[in-house]
């Protein structure tokens, strides 16, 4: 046995260990956003040190991080998993729920018009704080890493630009949702939101002709909300254990320098991210909302998706907090979480697209004070906002969609690959505020939110996990 062997196997060793130490938390009834916190800050000073011992690209490292990927991964993947029964039974359970048929056409007009709304001046926002740090796409330096991902990305570019925007709406639509449920494409998400959405439509036809058998089929899909809904528990209880493996894996092969080298680029990211929620704050004060008040109350379910990065993975936090401790109706709360996995994402489909365009457009000789190109990339941005999917990935894929129709390289996405798991975290958490946002907002507006429970102090999510 060679001594990189023994060494990785300590690590390997050390690792189980704290994962152990999680076990007992959680035996003992540690909070679940405490457990993810401290997972989140053991596993950035455990990849720390790692680097700082052996080096990222130590074959001690590489090898345990090989091994520890399995927790991350395979976390990621179960997340993954469990996106499409999530829209499926979110969007049919909506339509069950819902006390008043004919308020279906407002509780989708609002949702939509809010998450389309928000995504646009999100993307004017991220354009403004490039404006505001001075970002120069000619400035980003390329390694290795970004290397391999610029080829990668060109690759996916391909088929992306092959296809026109006629060719884009269509592939919204669902022509085989077997397919589509397994994820096989990039915009199976949409797909499969259109496709439940007939299902739920088809339900209240039935309903009104059959009552008999739409309470069957309602109580049929309440069974399996609530059986998915379980496998989500399941799942998400192993979130410390996942973001403490995908942290470690973080830090202990990331290029510092490179981190440091984009360092105005994370700044002017997060100060845009910030933005955002400000005006989730302003929009909530228009409509007579108090803006502390929701953040107090949804920070477990922001926290959430802070450190997994995954909207789709908050959704049961989402649904949750939106009925029992914001007041929205059931019916609005499952549509807005549900839409909000893959329409109008202000973070991933809205700020980080436009930022990119912004930033490697002076390399094509493009004026980016122009006003002309700035509505033409705010557009862009907003119509490519649909079908971004919840789960890592769902950026890359809409700056992808961004840049191929403005004409610009997809070179820029490669070049920040070294932040783009610092970034990714406050993205996520500004998709799932702008969902809830939209849920408390068309709650509000259809006259159907509980104000009593909104400013309940009491009334908080009860989580299991």
């Amino acid at each position: 046995m060679t001594v990189e062997v023994i060494k990785m196997l300590v690590v390997l060793v050390i690792f189980s260990a704290l994962i152990f130490g999680f076990i007992k938390m959680q035996q003992k009834h540690v909070k679940f956003s405490t457990r993810v916190f401290i997972a989140l800050g053991v596993g950035i000073v455990f990849g720390a040190v790692l680097q700082l011992i052996f080096g990222s690209q130590n074959a001690v490292v590489t090898d345990s991080i090989a091994w520890i990927g399995i927790v991350g991964d395979g976390y990621v993947k179960l997340l993954q998993m469990l996106i499409m029964p999530l829209v499926f039974v979110s969007i049919v359970g909506a339509f069950t729920k819902l006390k008043i048929s004919e308020k279906l056409g407002k509780i989708s007009l609002n949702v939509l018009v809010t998450l389309l709304a928000t995504t646009a001046i999100a993307a004017f926002i991220g354009i403004l704080m490039v404006w505001v740090f001075n970002l120069d796409g000619a400035s980003f330096t390329e390694g290795a890493k970004e290397t391999a991902r610029i080829a990668e990305l060109a690759t996916r570019q391909e088929t992306v630009a092959s296809m026109s925007i006629q060719d884009q709406i269509l592939s919204f639509l669902p022509t085989n949702i077997f397919a589509d449920l397994s994820g096989t494409r990039p915009t199976s998400t949409i797909a499969v939101v259109i496709f439940s959405a007939f299902v739920g439509m088809a339900y209240l036809g039935v309903n009104k002709k059959d009552p008999k058998t739409g309470e069957f089929f309602a109580t049929l899909i309440d069974t399996l909300y609530k059986i998915v809904m379980r496998i989500v528990t399941l799942v998400l209880r192993l979130t410390p254990f996942g973001i403490l493996a995908l942290m470690t894996r973080v830090t202990a092969t990331s290029d510092f320098q490179a981190i440091l080298n984009l360092g105005k680029f994370v700044m002017a990211s997060y100060a845009a991210l910030i933005l955002v929620l400000l005006m989730h704050a302003g929009i909530l004060m228009l409509n007579k909302i108090n803006p502390i008040q929701f953040f107090k109350k949804s920070f477990p379910v922001l926290s959430f998706a802070f450190t997994s990065r995954s909207s789709a993975g908050a959704l049961p936090m989402n649904i949750e907090t939106q009925t029992q401790a914001l007041g929205v109706d059931e019916g609005t709360a499952n549509f807005s979480a549900s839409f909000g996995l893959s329409i109008g994402q202000n973070g991933c489909a809205g700020v980080y697209p436009a930022m990119l365009a912004m930033i490697v457009a002076p390399t094509m000789g493009i004026n980016v004070f122009d006003p002309l190109y700035v509505l033409t990339v705010i557009a862009v941005v907003t119509i490519s906002s649909f079908g971004v999917a919840g789960v890592g990935g769902g950026a890359t894929f809409a700056s992808l969609i961004v840049l191929g129709a403005l004409n610009l390289p997809v070179t820029i996405v490669g070049l920040v690959i070294s932040v783009e798991p610092l970034i990714d975290m406050g993205r996520t958490a500004v998709n799932v505020s702008d969902s809830m946002l939209a849920g408390v907002v068309t709650s509000k507006r259809i006259g159907e939110l509980d104000e009593d429970k909104l400013h309940d102090a009491n009334a908080v999510i009860e989580s299991s996990l």
